[in-house]
């Protein structure tokens, strides 16, 4: 038995230990011509790649499974030999894919699912608007179990991602194919492995400062447990974790209690080998990389470096390259002083807004002084030249009656005569008329007469003095004393 185990070890470390990339060399280019495809839904692979799969031991309608490289922004098709075991046939470039290295958590976020997804015939779209769709199937078990949320997160065509992985329409034409292959050789589910990055310890090292280190190092046990089998694992959730090739008697409940495990004992084994080599190659990459911090790129970074791809393309196409090429390594040193350089443009930034609203405020207040300037000049020119100067009221004698002003008496004066010259005012002059007129009324000398004594009777009432310096007519009038109230027997 123990012979057997390590046979089975062996061959896994083997297989494990010989997989390149040298049967890439003619598989990574797709030659398609799809103004010559007449259905897109039927396109058949290509007479090569028959040929070529044939050569590899690999049937046309053999298990496939799909796995993707954010970082690198390569999207891997593996076919399954007639061993059972998967082989590495197609690597794609993908042409877009949003947001940054890390898992989906909501619908608008733009991140591309990480994961693990079972993919069935019902998840192919044959008729979308991005030429052809295949839907990740995200939210998956693990998704919703962490209360992730977003709908229709596709690998589709047209290059133009909002979320998705997106392809060229030639790679989606190819891709469509060997899984509609696939389908009808009797596969129900074709394995998605969407990591950030390949899980190798220099890559573990080198992002053990992100934030999803802890996410990305569950996803590594699924990753390792393909590494070593070249078979899909298969996955489980439960405590809202992913769980690989784990036996147990009692079902896993995506939120419930793991229940007791079992890894198979050859796995068991081949895993152990395959992580002490890891052990001492993460140590070496730690060493490499102390005093270091990969600078994520943003999606606009990625976008900056591939933008010449988009000339003479439709502005629906819009590659977004690869994190990679755009991210960067640096010191902690250099993090500082980009820091410290960043701080510095944030700070000459507002003494620039600042001073741009004092110097506002500045000419606002000159504009005012330099107006009331002008006005003041303007009004003392005017001053100067008499112009706008109001007239100056001046005494008119002419229009004018002195009346006599009587003044008070001291109470013990009150039984004396005043006899004492009344200073006199100038009034309009008093005409008195009523009687006059009332006399001139009547005809001939009898009017005459009753004139005459009409006026006589206003000069008893009013005595009339000329006015010193007044025109002819004008007069003092002169008001009559009143007698005390105990001379009222006087006449």
């Amino acid at each position: 038995m123990r012979l057997s185990v390590l046979a089975a070890v062996s061959f896994l470390a083997v297989a494990a230990a010989g997989c390149t990339n040298e049967t890439l060399d003619s598989f990574d280019k797709v030659d398609v011509d799809i103004s010559k495809v007449s259905s897109k839904t039927s396109y058949q692979l290509s007479p090569s790649i028959v040929s070529k799969l044939a050569s590899m031991k690999i049937d046309r309608s053999s298990p496939i499974m799909l796995r993707i490289f954010k970082e690198e922004g390569r999207l891997e098709l593996w076919k399954a030999d007639r061993t059972n075991r998967f082989q590495l046939v197609r690597n794609y470039k993908i042409c877009a894919w949003s947001g940054k290295l890390g898992p989906k958590m909501k619908e608008g976020d733009r991140q591309a699912p990480e994961g693990f997804y079972p993919l069935s015939r019902a998840n192919m779209n044959p008729n979308s608007s991005y030429f052809l769709a295949i839907n990740t199937g995200f939210p998956n078990t693990y998704d919703r179990a962490n209360k992730a949320s977003g709908t229709n997160l596709m690998i589709h065509g047209a290059c133009s991602s909002s979320g998705c992985y997106s392809m060229t329409d030639e790679q989606m034409l190819e891709i469509f194919a060997f899984a509609r292959d696939a389908f009808d050789g009797g596969q129900k589910s074709v394995q998605l492995q969407a990591f950030p990055f390949r899980m190798t310890a220099e890559n573990m090292a080198r992002h053990r400062d992100n934030p999803n280190i802890e996410f990305w190092k569950m996803l590594k046990v699924g990753y390792d447990h393909f590494e070593v089998t070249k078979r899909p694992p298969e996955v489980n959730v439960c405590e809202g974790k992913y769980v690989f090739n784990q036996q147990a008697e009692k079902p896993f409940s995506p939120t419930g209690s793991c229940p007791a495990m079992s890894t198979p004992g050859a796995l068991q084994t081949a895993l152990a080998s395959y992580n002490k080599t890891y052990a001492t190659a993460y140590a070496k990459a730690m060493s490499k990389y102390a005093g270091t911090v990969w600078i994520e790129p943003s999606e606009a970074q990625r976008k900056a470096i591939v933008a010449d791809q988009r000339k003479g393309r439709e502005l629906a196409y819009a590659p977004t390259g690869n994190s990679l090429d755009a991210g960067k390594l640096m010191t902690e040193r250099e993090i500082a002083e980009q820091k410290r350089k960043a701080e510095e443009a944030e700070r000459r930034k507002v003494e620039a807004a600042e001073r741009a609203v004092r110097e506002a405020e500045e000419a606002k207040n000159k504009a005012a002084a330099d107006f009331a300037a002008d006005v003041a000049a303007t009004k003392a020119e005017k001053q100067a030249r008499g112009v706008g100067a109001l007239p100056v009221p001046e005494h008119n004698p002419g229009i004018a009656s002195a009346v006599e002003k009587k003044e008070k008496k001291p109470f013990w004066k009150l039984f004396s005569q005043d006899s004492e010259p009344r200073e006199a005012q100038q009034v309009q002059p008093v005409v008195k008329e009523s009687a006059a007129l009332q006399a001139d009324q009547g005809s001939g000398e009898g009017g005459k007469t009753a004139r005459t004594a009409a006026v006589a009777q206003e000069t008893d009432a009013v005595a009339t003095l000329p006015v010193a310096g007044g025109e002819a007519g004008q007069q003092v009038v002169e008001q009559t004393q009143k007698k005390p109230f105990w001379k009222f027997w006087q006449k």
